[in-house]
């Protein structure tokens, strides 16, 4: 099995030794997105509300990058400095993926990089369209 990286520049170049994506064996496994600007590098203003839609918008990046959509996704997982903010953020969540039902694990952590709110991650099919 060979391993492909995923790469583009619609979504933030990752800020560590990793990739924003790989994909293996027809799944797509994407590393986590925080609300950061593609352009700038630089953490977007405002709430949870704003940062998720810029999670969003990052994860809609890679997923174009890899090949694959919404329909396709199997699995997120929202992580979340507070709790509270669940709602809120389910909100834009709902949005978000449309009609597509992936599984979903969201958790409370205690910080997450560069101080944001909050994070997302996703495994989806590959492939398959």
């Amino acid at each position: 099995m060979t391993v492909r990286l995923v790469q583009t520049d619609a979504a933030p170049a990752a800020i560590g030794p990793y990739s924003q994506g790989t994909i293996g064996a027809g799944l797509f496994f994407s590393a986590g997105q925080i609300p950061l600007d593609p352009v700038s590098g630089e953490i977007v203003d405002g709430d949870v509300v704003a940062q998720t839609r810029c999670v969003f918008s990052n994860l809609d990046a890679v997923l174009a990058a890899a090949g694959t959509s919404w329909s396709n996704v199997l699995k997120t997982t929202v992580y979340l400095v507070d709790m509270a903010d669940f709602p809120r953020v389910n909100e834009v969540y709902a949005e978000a993926v449309g009609s597509a039902r992936p599984a979903r694990s969201t958790v409370q952590v205690a910080a997450l990089p560069r101080g944001v709110l909050v994070e997302i991650d996703l495994v989806a099919l590959v492939g398959t369209n």
